[in-house]
């Protein structure tokens, strides 16, 4: 089946939003694809920056690509998901520059902390777990069916679920499994679902 991408870039003007942030760090500049052009304005702004580029929530690589040379990061987007990931994945300060509420915040230190009890809680019922469900999903971008049956190969009672739209109340179909291992969209969450990239790199 043929695709057409069509850009759908925002239209916003960010600087005079960022032209209200002052530091003194040096910055990496990141952003969600729809305020990607953005960044060339914000660089020439702030002067002490370096461009990252694009980062989605389940892949901040661009970030952690420049983590040594920056200070902190700045994100440009509306999306408060993707400011975490790279703070958890770069241990960095990361501030937020939001073009719809045109104002500037900083990613709290409480919730990383939260966020990574969480994964710990995780991880403890994943390991006292007994049977487990792989959920692959067919989306394109998402579908990591290989790496589902090597996980599944490290796994003992671990059976592979495939989805297209993921149903959260669905999963209560399979009362026979403990815990759930998602290697599609890491925005896909609760309790008792652990993303793939979470787990100790023997499972992966």
């Amino acid at each position: 089946m043929k695709k057409l991408f069509i850009p759908a870039y925002s239209t916003i003007d960010i600087s005079p939003l960022i032209k209200k942030f002052k530091t003194k760090e040096k910055l990496g500049l990141l952003s969600s694809i729809q305020f990607l052009p953005q960044l060339k304005k914000a660089n020439n702004i702030l002067k002490n920056s370096i461009i990252g580029g694009q980062i989605l929530g389940c892949n901040v690589k661009n970030a952690i690509k420049i983590k040594d040379k920056v200070d902190s990061f700045l994100y440009i987007g509306s999306a408060y998901f993707h400011p975490i990931e790279i703070a958890l994945k770069t241990n960095k300060h990361v501030y937020i520059a939001n073009p719809l509420t045109k104002k500037i915040s900083k990613v709290n230190e409480k919730e990383i902390e939260a966020y990574k009890k969480l994964k710990k809680g995780k991880l403890i019922r994943f390991y006292s777990a007994k049977n487990y469900g792989i959920l692959v999903s067919t989306k394109p971008g998402q579908y990591n069916f290989k790496k589902a049956l090597d996980l599944q190969k490290k796994l003992p009672n671990s059976y592979i679920f495939i989805f297209n739209n993921f149903n959260e109340n669905e999963l209560e179909n399979f009362p026979n499994i403990d815990f759930w291992i998602n290697t599609a969209c890491p925005r896909i969450d609760s309790k008792n679902i652990i993303n793939l990239e979470n787990l100790p790199d023997k499972f992966k």
